[in-house]
């Protein structure tokens, strides 16, 4: 069975991968405005200030739960495919952003760091709107790397 890892150039290409998801977690952070905007990049610099370098860390950490999280979609999508992956994902953006907030709902509540879970529940709320609006530069990323 293809699995979406086997469509993407893991492990040689991981440094670069997790790197452009920084570089699109850090055009997002920047894109908000507003009240909501302000709390994402107050915890955004927050979180970073705690830990020097926890954002590409965390993404690295991440990533294969991510892709696993996928799996149904990509499965679906290999079953009967309707344009690139990133395009289905574009088209399923509420249900690859609940797939991902799973991965860290489960990631924060199991945190040993309580600042950080603290964090977590405070941007919580409005995360699945933010998700939501990163999945087209998340899916051009994936088709960036994804090899048929």
């Amino acid at each position: 069975m293809s699995t979406l890892l086997s469509h993407l150039p893991l492990p040689e290409r991981r440094a670069e991968i997790v790197a452009a998801c920084r570089d699109l977690l850090e055009s997002e952070v920047s894109r908000k405005s507003g009240l909501s905007g302000f709390a994402v990049k107050a915890g955004y610099g927050a979180l970073k200030a705690i830990k020097p370098g926890v954002v590409p860390e965390a993404i690295d950490g991440l990533l294969d739960d991510f892709l696993a999280a996928l799996e149904e979609l990509h499965a679906e999508h290999v079953a009967a495919p309707a344009g690139s992956f990133g395009g289905r994902m574009k088209r399923e953006a509420p249900r690859v952003a609940e797939a991902l907030l799973r991965v860290t709902d489960r990631r924060a509540e199991q945190s040993k760091h309580g600042t950080l879970r603290g964090l977590y529940r405070k941007l919580r709320p409005s995360a699945l709107r933010n998700v939501e609006e990163a999945v087209p530069g998340l899916a051009d990323l994936v088709d960036r790397y994804y090899r048929p």
